[in-house]
């Protein structure tokens, strides 16, 4: 997965902090404090990517941060860099693993490959802290 950085606007809610991104519309997220914000940012651009990739949605290279235009009817608190792994495509292996195991992955999930990567992705993630 290659990293990337897309640019973001926090900006002043009536109840805290609210984060947009400028190339990816629909792409939102908010918190009571910017860093709140910014933090829940990267899970909201996470998940973004990889619903994108599922339905087959392109993905815009992003902007640099200095060429957004400043919108008058925004009340900007920051702009930032938002990090994030951009998913590629699929690919077709071949693991052996405990048929039980598998079992229990078969009855809770509807896709096995999805609970795989998604498994996989909590455990590095964990691994990182």
């Amino acid at each position: 997965m290659a990293v990337v950085y897309y640019p973001a606007i926090i900006e002043r809610a009536s109840d805290g902090y609210s984060v947009f991104f400028p190339d990816l519309p629909g792409c939102v997220s908010a918190g009571e404090t910017v860093q709140e914000a910014a933090r829940a940012a990267e899970e909201a651009l996470s998940a973004h990517l990889v619903l994108s990739i599922e339905h087959g949605d392109p993905i815009p290279a992003p902007s640099d941060l200095d060429d957004i235009p400043h919108d008058p009817e925004v009340e900007e608190a920051a702009r930032v860099l938002v990090r994030a792994e951009k998913p590629g495509r699929s690919v077709r292996v071949q693991i052996t693993m405990d048929e039980g195991l598998l079992a229990a992955i078969d009855r809770v999930a509807g896709n096995r490959s999805g609970f795989l990567s998604d498994a996989a992705r909590v455990a590095l993630a964990a691994r990182s802290l």
